[in-house]
């Protein structure tokens, strides 16, 4: 399963539409969700429409947090859309068997909860790449922090799973005229985590959509664990990557 986790203050304003980027990336088969940290008045209500419609377009979720909230909120949403997407494909098997919309609420309460339980199970199993994708425009730099935070915890959590579980961290702009720049590639690691950012020049210009679909490739192009495939051990969800 892929998953871009964008974190931004909103309001892009170089290059095209992050909303069309985000429905490339859906296209893709990868969920884009948006994590808005974002500041009061009319630039902030701008800001928070923008993420509204960029998660919306990618198939994902989009929260509105303070920078306290931010780590918490990007493991929550890591975990929820894993949960939901493979829920999906356990309704969509139901309604070939049962007819009706495939509900998990159609079956009898003693069919139920195992079915509820081997989606919990899948959850935990199944394997993860996520992208996170930072905003290190100017108006971002006092909440860098909690940014580092983030990527610290999610490692942790993503490490606790039982599935492989691997992260990768853009910011955008990038150097020398780059959409974005990799600042860490897939990994397990916690290690690299402590100078994720260290000396990062924070800039005014906010390239959402271009930086979104540099990360789309950087995902798309990289096939998650390789080195089953190769043995030929596809996984069960196999046809339902996302």
């Amino acid at each position: 399963m892929k998953q871009i986790i964008l974190v931004t203050d909103g309001c892009s304003n170089v290059g095209i539409d992050p909303v069309i980027a985000a429905a490339q990336a859906r296209q893709e088969g990868i969920v884009v969700h948006v994590v808005g940290v974002i500041d009061h008045g009319e630039i902030g209500e701008m800001g928070a429409a923008e993420i509204a419609e960029i998660a919306k377009a990618g198939g994902g979720l989009s929260r509105i947090v303070s920078s306290v909230q931010l780590s918490q909120t990007v493991q929550m949403m890591t975990r929820k859309t894993v949960t939901n997407t493979i829920q999906q494909v356990v309704e969509q098997e139901l309604r070939h068997i049962l007819g009706g919309d495939g509900s998990l609420t159609e079956l009898p309460p003693q069919k139920r909860g195992p079915v509820v339980q081997a989606v919990e199970e899948l959850s935990e199993s199944v394997d993860l790449r996520i992208a996170l994708l930072v905003d290190a425009s100017a108006s971002m730099k006092p909440k860098l922090a909690a940014v580092q935070e983030a990527v610290h915890d999610l490692l942790a959590s993503l490490r606790a799973r039982n599935g492989k579980s691997e992260l990768s961290v853009f910011r955008f702009p990038g150097l020398h005229g780059e959409e974005a720049h990799l600042e860490l590639g897939w990994t397990r690691e916690l290690a690299k985590v402590p100078n994720l950012f260290y000396k990062i020049n924070m800039r005014g210009t906010t390239p959402t959509g271009p930086a979104l679909l540099q990360t789309i490739r950087y995902v798309a192009d990289k096939p998650a664990f390789a080195a089953d495939k190769a043995e030929g051990k596809e996984g069960m969800l196999s046809e339902y990557i996302v």
